[in-house]
């Protein structure tokens, strides 16, 4: 049977790249498996946006005993993101006068969360990872763990994300931001302080987000124009819905922290200009995967990212008529990448 533990581990006086210095960073983490003797079968995964460390739950039919991630075989860790809120630091921690960071939670980016993994992986004892793997943000979290050092790192699977973001999904980025800032309850970001919590802004967000996770033409297909009542769409009710799970678990300023993160991501920034050059330090053994219908980030910008990445690379176009969230729903397919370049 495949061990599973839940553990929080303290970082001290962790900088963040804007410059804010963090007197103790906690890093929530799951681990599944068993980390063999010579320590070398350790995977580590990387959650979306609004994941968290249950990758076995999230990515069901993916990671589990006996599956493309065999937590029988890999010792496999996922670790909440800084600036989250499933364990790590976020901006609903307490802050050194016993309130909640709030609106005070500095930017964070992906390079940050990657920075403090790396800390992670030296309490944790494992110098060499056999892969480090994620999709849509957790992708580009892997990519940027890839690139902090390459030694450590033996494969990388980059999943449904880009090497950085366009104006595109800045765009949708902002709309989401805005939704959430302009909700009265938002406090810029100080309503746990009073009482407040600003469900509709987030849930505006998720319902904005989610446009993009999925594609028209699967939208179509699923609701058309049927209603429930006569001013109420089936569509409707579906984002209703989404936004529904998400402000049930999910905190709103965690949610800015993090989009923002996530859209000025560019792997370009402090190395290089040129996309081939600034990947020059990456993994040697890549493997990238998008999904035809995918409107958030769209195939050909993933295949930019691996058309760029040096050593070898796999670019597998997942076919789906889902869009983004493919990463997620199509386990066969996704599995069935994932297994080859394991154990390749």
């Amino acid at each position: 049977m495949t061990t599973q533990s839940t553990s929080v581990e303290r970082i001290l006086g962790f900088v963040t790249e804007s410059g804010h210095t963090f007197g103790t960073v906690e890093v929530a983490y799951e681990t599944f498996g068993t980390l063999n003797t010579d320590r070398s079968n350790a995977i580590l995964v990387e959650h979306a946006l609004t994941g968290d460390t249950s990758v076995t739950d999230w990515w069901a039919g993916i990671v589990g005993p006996g599956e493309a991630i065999d937590t029988d075989e890999y010792f496999v860790v996922c670790a909440n993101s800084l600036g989250g809120c499933s364990g790590t630091t976020g901006p609903q921690s307490v802050y050194d006068d016993g309130l909640p960071y709030g609106s005070r939670f500095p930017a964070v980016t992906i390079r940050d969360m990657a920075r403090l993994e790396h800390n992670l992986a030296q309490i944790l004892g494992i110098d060499s990872w056999h892969a480090v793997i994620g999709g849509s943000m957790g992708g580009a979290r892997a990519l940027e763990f890839a690139l902090l050092d390459k030694c450590k790192v033996k494969k990388c699977a980059i999943i449904a994300a880009p090497a950085f973001c366009d104006a595109d999904q800045i765009a949708w980025a902002m709309m989401q931001e805005r939704a959430i800032e302009l909700d009265p309850d938002y406090y810029s970001g100080d309503y746990t302080a009073v009482g407040a919590f600003p469900a509709q802004g987030l849930g505006l967000a998720r319902q904005i987000a989610h446009l993009t996770y999925r594609n028209d033409a699967e939208l179509n297909h699923r609701f058309s124009s049927r209603r429930r009542s006569p001013d109420y769409h089936e569509v409707t009710s579906y984002l209703d819905y989404q936004a529904k799970k998400l402000t049930a678990r999910f905190d709103p300023h965690s949610y800015v922290v993090l989009s923002r993160a996530l859209r000025d991501h560019d792997v370009r920034t402090g190395r290089s200009q040129d996309l081939a050059t600034a990947l020059a330090d990456a993994c040697t053994d890549n493997l990238v995967v998008s999904v035809s219908s995918d409107r958030l980030f769209p195939t050909a910008q993933v295949e930019l990212l691996a058309q760029n990445l040096p050593g070898a690379v796999s670019h597998h176009v997942i076919e789906s008529e889902v869009g983004h969230d493919g990463f997620l729903t199509e386990t066969a397919a996704v599995s069935a990448a994932l297994q080859d370049f394991l154990r390749a």
